[in-house]
C-alpha cells in the first residue's frame, strides 16, 4: 500500500494542502481533515514554500518516554505518560530558524515522532486509538535546559516561539510502533532509536490524553525522544529525520533585533 504525504505549503500568495508525489505537489481544496479534493492543478516542490504541516488546536507532548532516555539517568521508570503543554505559537516548518531567545544559553534540540490526530475524541479505549490518528510527522521539541529545571512551568523552556518544530508532511499509511528517529546536528548523527523503544506506546498516550481532554482534528502530540542530547549553537543546522517522513530542516539562530 502507498502512503500517502501531505503537505501545507505557500505559493503566489495563498496557502494550501496538497499531496506529495516525489518532487510534485497536487494541489487539494480545502482541509485534508474534513474531506480535501484534488483541484487538478499541480506544482514543483521547488515553486513552494513547505509550511508546518497543520495548524493544531492543541499541541502536546510527552516526557521521558524513551527507555533509551531514562537509562543512564537515574531516572525512575514513570507509571503513566509525563504531559505538558506547548502553545501553538512555538510551531514552525522545515526551513525556519530555532531563534534562541535573550537568556537561553542551555538549549537542546529533541528528535521525536509527531501524532496527528485525525478526528474528534474523547476518553479514547486504547484499542481504538489508532482509528483516530490521521498520520505522522516530525518534530522538533526545544528545550530550554536551565528554564526547564528552574522555573515552575516550562511555558519558556520548550513553548518559546520557534521551539516547536513540525513537517516537513504528514504521512498516512506507517506503521507508528517501529519507526527511526533521528537527530543530526551539521551532518552528525546524536539520536537515533526506533519507535518501539517507547516506555508508552503511541496509542497508549492518545488513551490517556483523552481522558482528560477532547482531541480535536489537527492535534498533535510530540511522544518523546531518545538517548541524550547536546546544546545547540547559532548557526548549526539541525536535522530530525523519522523513517518514512523525511527530513525537518532548521537552522539556529539568535534574534536579529
Amino acid at each position: 500500500m502507498k502512503n500517502t504525504k501531505y503537505v501545507r505549503y505557500s505559493a503566489a500568495g495563498k496557502t494550501s494542502y496538497g499531496i506529495l508525489e516525489e518532487q510534485i505537489i497536487r494541489e487539494l481544496r480545502g482541509d485534508i481533515f474534513s474531506g480535501a479534493e484534488p483541484t487538478g492543478k499541480t506544482l514543483s516542490l521547488s515553486e513552494v514554500k513547505l509550511l508546518a504541516p497543520c495548524e493544531p488546536s492543541k499541541v502536546l507532548a510527552v516526557g521521558r518516554n524513551y527507555k533509551s532516555h531514562i537509562a543512564d539517568r537515574n531516572i525512575e521508570m514513570p507509571r503513566e505518560p509525563g504531559i505538558f503543554w506547548k502553545p501553538t505559537s512555538c510551531i514552525i516548518g522545515t526551513e525556519e530558524n530555532i531563534v534562541l531567545p535573550e537568556g537561553a544559553e542551555n538549549v537542546h534540540y529533541e528528535a521525536e515522532l509527531v501524532v496527528v490526530i485525525g478526528k474528534k475524541g474523547k476518553a479514547i479505549p486504547e484499542a481504538d486509538a489508532a482509528k483516530y490518528v490521521f498520520g505522522v510527522t516530525g518534530g522538533n521539541d526545544v528545550s530550554a535546559r536551565d528554564w526547564q529545571k528552574n522555573d515552575l512551568q516550562w511555558f519558556r523552556a520548550k513553548g518559546s516561539d520557534t521551539f516547536g518544530g513540525l513537517g516537513p508532511c504528514i504521512v498516512q499509511g506507517l506503521n507508528y510502533n517501529d519507526l527511526l528517529v533521528q537527530s543530526r546536528v551539521n551532518g552528525e548523527v546524536r539520536q537515533s532509536q526506533r519507535t518501539n523503544d517507547l516506555i508508552f506506546s503511541v496509542d497508549h498516550v492518545i488513551h490517556y490524553v483523552s481522558r482528560y481532554v477532547t482531541l480535536f482534528p489537527g492535534d498533535i502530540i510530540y511522544t518523546g525522544t531518545p538517548g541524550n542530547t547536546k546544546p545547540m549553537t547559532p548557526g548549526d543546522l539541525v536535522e530530525i529525520e523519522i523513517e518514512g517522513v523525511g527530513v525537518l530542516r532548521n537552522r539556529v539562530s539568535r534574534p536579529t533585533v
